[in-house]
């Protein structure tokens, strides 16, 4: 080859600079734009130990009060001090929690380029967030709609229910810790679904009557006739039910601010069990590969290889040991976490607070308050695992007795805010 061949006219010349400098440019905006996110990360979570600080303070400065509505045994009183109430246990499970694929969200990286559309996609979400924090938190609670109740036999129900409300308000109002939210509002909300027609917003506690409130919205949706021909799979795999962060900003605030918002919940330990019992043993293509392989090898000194293959058989103990555990081999599930991760029920003022354990009772006064049709009846057959006893207390107990007294403990702890906000009795430990 000649020398003269070798030299690349001016036109390659340009060329190549050009294309360097794109590819310089759009590695820049990359960096720039990471830079960015690592900052914003780190400030949220100074601001979320800020408000944990402060929530600890309050209730530490609290500990004393006399105030009898909330029931707050000595012995809790005596405790507190040490009791750890957002360690990074129970702090970490907001960037952390798996969703399931029953609830059909699944975990996914992003790979796209850094591109333009990239810079636009986080400038819009600075402004949307900007917005968020401008909100007035948390929400205001209305009174209950009580129009449409004619009946007198919901006079019991509905005093119960008034108290409910007030307890959680005024727990708020002593613990809340903050007046912003340290979460992303579609985060905080992307566990409520959304019934238009009624008007109704339901935020879904799993292991708490949860996939038949599933059917009763769908039934309000004019999706099925009956709540009792639904299948689990139509529940859960279905699609059929709209969620609240699949609206945009100002859908999701209006909705929150003039809709009747719903949360009902369950005994923490029971919920628990539950949750374990459903998920850990019996035949389940997800949690057993999943969370099982992890829990067994990380938990179970000298596992067999088909333990460790499969991922069944897993035991209570161990999934207590992977649930304590502050670096988890595996992360949060929404069945296991705690209420207060779901609902942000001090940021979302529930207009209505049923307990599983008078579910029906209280499903069917909601009913009545929000007009529904009088033939809608919540329905009360279990949905899997129908010939398994339902737990209960006494099925709890016998799960807890081969724990040691410090894991019972450290299970209370890890849920002490749920058993507080609701005012659930203190377990025998």
């Amino acid at each position: 080859m000649q020398p003269s061949e070798m030299v690349m006219n001016p036109k390659q010349v340009f060329l190549s600079l050009l294309i360097f400098g794109v590819a310089g440019l759009l590695l820049f905006m990359y960096l720039q734009v990471w830079i960015e996110e690592q900052h914003t990360g780190r400030v949220d979570k100074k601001r979320e130990q800020k408000a944990t600080s402060v929530t600890r303070e309050k209730i530490q400065e609290h500990s004393t009060d006399q105030n009898p509505k909330y029931h707050m045994p000595e012995d809790l009183k005596k405790k507190k001090e040490n009791l750890p109430l957002y360690s990074e246990r129970s702090t970490r499970g907001l960037t952390e929690i798996s969703h399931s694929r029953e609830e059909g969200h699944a975990l996914g990286k992003t790979t796209e380029l850094p591109t333009t559309k990239l810079t636009e996609k986080h400038q819009g979400t600075k402004t949307l967030s900007k917005k968020f924090r401008e909100m007035n938190w948390p929400l205001d609670i209305h009174p209950l709609n009580k129009s449409l109740v004619k009946d007198n036999r919901w006079r019991i129900t509905d005093t119960t229910q008034e108290k409910r409300r007030s307890f959680l308000q005024e727990f708020c109002k002593k613990y809340g810790g903050t007046s912003h939210p340290q979460s992303h509002l579609f985060h905080m909300v992307s566990r409520i679904y959304v019934e238009d027609k009624h008007k109704i917003l339901y935020c879904e506690v799993p292991k708490a009557g949860c996939s038949n409130w599933k059917r009763i919205l769908m039934v309000l949706n004019g999706l099925a006739p009956s709540a009792y021909n639904i299948s689990h799979d139509a529940v859960h795999y279905g699609k059929h039910l709209k969620k609240l962060d699949s609206f945009d900003l100002k859908g999701i605030y209006t909705r929150l601010n003039t809709y009747t918002k719903a949360v009902f919940v369950r005994d923490p330990m029971e919920r628990l069990v539950s949750a374990f019992r459903d998920k850990f043993e019996h035949p389940n293509s997800y949690y057993h590969p999943v969370f099982g392989k992890a829990i067994i090898k990380k938990y179970r000194p000298n596992a067999c290889e088909e333990a460790l293959n499969n991922g069944s058989g897993v035991k209570f103990k161990e999934f207590i040991h992977y649930l304590l555990d502050s670096h988890r081999p595996v992360g949060m599930d929404i069945h296991w976490e705690k209420v207060g991760k779901l609902c942000y029920p001090c940021l979302i003022n529930y207009d209505f607070v049923g307990k599983f354990e008078t579910l029906e009772e209280d499903a069917n006064y909601f009913l009545q308050l929000i007009g529904a049709p009088k033939e809608l009846k919540f329905p009360n057959f279990k949905d899997r695992h129908s010939s398994d006893e339902r737990t209960n207390a006494q099925v709890v107990k016998q799960y807890l007795k081969d724990l040691t007294r410090t894991e019972r403990q450290l299970i209370y702890d890890f849920y002490y805010l749920d058993y507080l906000m609701f005012n659930y009795t203190t377990p025998f430990l």
